[in-house]
């Protein structure tokens, strides 16, 4: 029989909204259904279920969690300030408006900590409108894009930490680049690639055991081509088993997003929906992080004082979203204390407050027209 989510994905094919998907969509304690639909490329072969995904701003969720385990360790606060680690956070400045000139900045009134990489409030982030600060990201290479990064994670920091905040720490909100420099400060405060810290800390014990910074040379054959929609088709802008992330990076991508597979995202969120225990891999039945700081996470945690009209994302979005701990949660519509995010390489996961998990994998650019795909796949009813 066929069910509404193979209908669902089989007609976005079709339509030639996605070249494939992999999906995942069931309950904390089920056995999730799973369809894969379409190629790995335009004429290519079949995509695999165990494909793997450039899977980039839902690493947030990730990234996140690992920090938490430290502030369950002692090991830092969430409201410490970072300078022992992240020295050129040290003596901020900040613009005076935010079209303002470079050099028109006031002294940083409190150090940015924690708490503000986690909830995009460190006044580092992706800037909606031309301004002089937009465009000396661009010229300096640290405004983010759907592309990988193309410098080293000490080189970037660096060269970020030139230019003044947009905001006071804490009282605005701009997406990404607090989560990069998040990356960077696990590097730090562990003393250790993020990406090595991450696997001993959370894929191995949680048997994620194709996620990555990147695809090792064995596994790069499952990375499906990835793409963007244009009038005439398709757009190839990493090839099936290349690019970016097929084998080892030139230098640091701590500041990086990861690949993964629909399988070890599942089993993450599964960990989340039981308050940090693990469900899947060696630690199953063990506490990954503190049920008080697994909730906290999936609250919105951003004041209203700084939920800005022009965060990067559309006017009204807060109306009906808040921002925990690298993830989305809807505080009014349908689905209230829902908690979701995507990825700009066409990737979303959602997780309902009666434990519905859904993992949609595609490798297309999230633009405008592929909302209606997220949009319809969130509204499915899982299979009992």
């Amino acid at each position: 029989m066929t069910t509404p989510l193979q209908s669902l994905l089989d007609s976005h094919v079709e339509r030639g909204t996605i070249l494939g998907a992999v999906a995942l969509l069931g309950t904390a304690d089920g056995m999730p259904e799973q369809v894969t639909v379409g190629s790995v490329a335009v004429d290519g072969p079949p995509l695999r279920s165990d494909a793997i995904m450039r899977i980039q701003s839902m690493t947030k969720a990730v990234t996140s969690v690992s920090a938490l385990r430290l502030v369950a360790s002692g090991r830092l606060g969430l409201d410490d300030g970072l300078e022992p680690w992240l020295p050129e956070l040290a003596d901020r400045r900040v613009l005076a408006s935010p079209a303002a000139a470079l050099s028109e900045t006031v002294p940083a009134t409190r150090p940015i900590t924690l708490r503000h990489l986690l909830t995009n409030t460190s006044g580092y982030g992706m800037i909606p409108a031309e301004s002089p600060l937009q465009r000396a990201m661009a010229e300096n290479g640290t405004e983010a894009g759907v592309d990988p990064v193309a410098l080293g994670a000490d080189e970037w920091l660096a060269r970020l930490a030139e230019l003044p905040l947009a905001f006071q720490p804490g009282e605005g909100w701009r997406y990404h680049h607090s989560f990069s420099i998040l990356g960077i400060l696990l590097s730090r405060i562990t003393g250790r690639l993020a990406g090595d810290h991450l696997r001993d800390d959370l894929f191995d014990p949680l048997g994620m055991v194709d996620t990555s910074f990147w695809a090792p040379p064995e596994k790069a054959h499952r990375l499906p081509a990835a793409y963007r929609h244009a009038k005439t088709g398709f757009l190839e802008t990493e090839p099936v088993g290349g690019g970016f992330s097929a084998g080892e990076p030139p230098f640091d991508v701590s500041h990086g997003e990861l690949v993964s597979t629909a399988d070890d995202y599942f089993g993450f969120l599964r960990m989340l929906v039981h308050g940090g225990i693990a469900q899947t891999g060696p630690a199953r039945g063990e506490r990954i992080v503190p049920a008080e700081l697994a909730a906290a996470m999936v609250r919105d945690q951003v004041p209203a004082s700084a939920k800005a009209s022009d965060s990067f994302f559309s006017p009204d979005f807060w109306e009906h979203t808040g921002w925990g701990y690298g993830v989305g949660v809807e505080t009014t519509g349908p689905h209230p204390g829902r908690y979701t995010w995507s990825g700009g390489q066409g990737t979303n996961f959602y997780v309902d407050p009666d434990g519905t998990i859904g993992v949609l994998l595609t490798q297309r650019e999230a633009d405008g027209g592929f909302g209606e795909l997220i949009s319809e796949f969130q509204d499915l009813p899982a299979q009992s």
